[in-house]
């Protein structure tokens, strides 16, 4: 498709983009680039100083470089006007191997030189905290099988329905969502994809999340073990393999 950044952002409004990329950690990193300056950046790409990130880099090394994937941004449903858009690090003309995205894209075209074509879905897992991420947000959700709880999802519906009717607008198909089986710790679901397409789904649900929890007063975690005693976040993924026709 190799879609042209500066042209979608007229049509569809956009000032800014989130040029991101992962770390070691799966923390997203990004630049706010505005619209007027897109046009170079799937060729140049923004300008990052790998030290200050977590990519096993040193000061000894050069900058390196935010290369965006045009064809996978996504306008932020909550904020129309920003676009965040996966980057691919790129350092003297060549990928950063250790950089997440790199590393399944390198995967990915193994196995399609072999003919293969992998598809994934994850079931994605987070807890909703207070604002200053102490304790669960809910004091009612307090069962000891909460798994599944109807009471504790209704009293988080206006999170969770925000984050569902996004996944709709952005046609991602959302079919179940779900409070988890810990105290204050929630599940959804979204169709499986091409896993680079996952990943970017992945990646961009986990900002979206946090988003939303924030705007409500609320924090979002995806961190392993976050509250002692509680069942820790998994996120299970479903893997298959496929012809190249599918």
């Amino acid at each position: 498709m190799n879609r042209d950044l500066s042209t979608w952002a007229t049509e569809n409004g956009v000032r800014y983009f989130m040029v991101s990329f992962t770390d070691l950690f799966g923390a997203q990193r990004a630049k706010l680039v505005p619209a007027q300056a897109i046009a170079d950046m799937p060729v140049e790409g923004a300008g990052v100083a790998g030290v200050a990130a977590w990519l096993d880099m040193t000061p000894a090394h050069p900058d390196m470089l935010a290369v965006p994937d045009a064809d996978s941004a996504i306008q932020l449903p909550w904020k129309p006007e920003v676009a965040w858009v996966p980057a691919n690090p790129v350092m003297e003309d060549e990928k950063v191997a250790q950089a997440p995205r790199n590393v399944l894209l390198a995967l990915i075209d193994k196995a399609h030189a072999k003919g293969l074509r992998v598809k994934t879905g994850i079931e994605a897992e987070y807890f909703l905290l207070n604002a200053d991420g102490t304790q669960i947000s809910d004091p009612h959700d307090t069962a000891e099988k909460p798994c599944y709880d109807q009471g504790a999802l209704m009293r988080r519906y206006d999170v969770i329905s925000e984050i569902c009717d996004y996944m709709l607008e952005l046609g991602w198909g959302p079919y179940q969502n779900d409070h988890e089986d810990a105290n204050g710790q929630f599940e959804m679901n979204w169709e499986f994809d091409d896993a680079l397409a996952t990943a970017d789904k992945h990646s961009f649900f986990k900002f979206m999340v946090k988003s939303v929890a924030e705007k409500h007063g609320l924090r979002a975690t995806f961190m392993p073990k976050p509250i002692a005693g509680l069942t820790g976040n998994g996120c299970h993924a479903h893997i298959s393999v496929w012809d190249m026709e599918g």
